[in-house]
This record gives C-alpha cells, structure tokens and sequence, in this order.
C-alpha cells in the first residue's frame, strides 16, 4: 500500500476531492497549493474525520519552479518517504488561437506543462533515491486530439503532459517506480463552474471516488469515469476531424 501522498493543487477541485479519498483510506497527505487558507481548512478538516493520519501543507506556485523542488525535498524530508506523488495543479484557461488572448494561452501552457514537468523532475529524482514510488500525471480526455476553439491550448498541454510522462515510464520500465497517466472526462469541479452541455458530466465526489480507485491500481492509464469514456476514448482517436470540431 503506498501510505504517502503529495498532491499537488490541493485547494480545490480533483486534488482536493482526491484529498478526502485518501484519507479516508486511512493514508497520510502532503498537500501543496497557493491558497494557503484553503489547505489548512482541508487539513482540519481532514484531521477532525480521520484522526490516526498525518497531514502536512505547504504554500506552492507550481510556476515558481525553484520553489517545486524545495516544497517537495521538504515533503520527502518530513515523512521520510513520498510513495505517490500526484502531478495534479493545472488551470483550464484557453481562448481562440489568433484572437488576440495569447497572454491566457501562454499562461495556461506554463502552469499545466512546463510547472508539470518541473514537478515531474522533482517527483522523479526523490523516487531514483528511494528506488520506489508511483508518479500519477493528471491529463484530460482532451489530449487524445487536437481540440478546436477554446480547448486548443488547453488539450495541447495535457497532451504533453500525457507524453511526458510515458516517455518517464518507458525510461523507468524495468525499475520498482511506477508512472500512471489519468485522462478525466467532465468531472463537476470548479474549473467548469457555468458550462453548459457538458456531456457525461459527473459530480465531483463520485469523480474523485473513481479517480482513486484507477490510481489505487496503478494502471499505465486509465480513462475516468471508465464508462463512457474509454468507449469514446477510442472513437475520438479515428473520428473525423470535422465531427471533432462540431463536439466543443
């Protein structure tokens, strides 16, 4: 059983919902975000629910990327070990390409790649030193295709995640450390508050439940909720481009 957890953008949404799963399973938590309130009230929270857990927070802007490293060896420091570190803080900003929103486009690049892949390098060097750990990268069934309008930026960066972190996992196949890639479907968190339509949308608490039981396996990926979503998974990778642009 992996019994440490560092989740990143633990404040809200799928991390935070990802918080309560495990503890309730009775793991000990490093959870990280900028809003700082946020977590401690989290953290009581939990505590006051489970009180035979430790659990430990941390102030973290995953684009302060000196700062990922230092957050992390702290976490890694304090409970002795990290057994899964949850690559999970992203934002799910994105606007028309050539519309004159590059500066949102680019902030969104930032946070959800190039923060993730700093996260990933730390996760990754604590786990060589360990020699054991399980790294989870939080993609988006977004990144299975090029996806129009809003969602362009958007899905190009989890795609990278998800590319990212196999290429982790084909460089650590015959190692004890583990690397699973999730793709969500619409889960009811803050990052959609106000959207209308989506389709197969799920509340967040029946998300989270599922997105724990797919990590606890420890799959090279996983599409949650399973149904419908690995189904359609599979048709979006070889449906027509012009359907695709007529789905967002």
């Amino acid at each position: 059983m992996r019994k440490t957890i560092l989740i990143t953008g633990a404040s809200s949404g799928l991390g935070e919902g990802l918080a309560r799963e495990f503890a309730a399973h009775g793991r000990d938590l490093a959870l990280c975000a900028r809003r700082t309130e946020r977590l401690e009230a989290l953290r009581a929270e939990l505590l006051a629910k489970h009180p035979g857990i430790q659990v430990s927070v941390r102030a973290l802007d995953v684009n302060d990327h000196a700062q990922v490293f230092e957050v992390f060896a702290a976490f890694a420091a304090e409970f002795g070990t990290l057994d899964r570190i949850i690559i999970n803080a992203g934002i799910g900003e994105g606007r028309r390409i050539g519309t004159g929103h590059f500066a949102t486009n680019l902030k969104t690049a930032e946070t959800n790649f190039i923060a993730a892949l700093a996260q990933c390098e730390a996760a990754v060097e604590i786990f060589r030193r360990q020699k054991d750990g399980h790294l989870v990268a939080i993609s988006s069934m977004s990144a299975l295709r090029g996806m129009p309008k809003h969602l362009t930026a958007y899905a190009a960066t989890k795609a990278g995640l998800a590319n990212l972190a196999e290429g982790i996992r084909a460089e650590l196949l015959n190692t004890p450390i583990r690397v699973s890639t999730i793709f969500p479907g619409y889960i009811s968190t803050e990052i959609n508050a106000g959207a209308k339509g989506l389709p197969y949308l799920v509340d967040a608490a029946t998300g989270c439940r599922q997105l724990f039981a797919a990590i606890e396996r420890e799959p090279v990926k996983a599409y949650v909720p399973a149904y419908p979503w690995a189904i359609l998974g599979l048709w979006m990778r070889f449906m027509p481009l012009k359907w695709l642009a007529k789905m967002t």
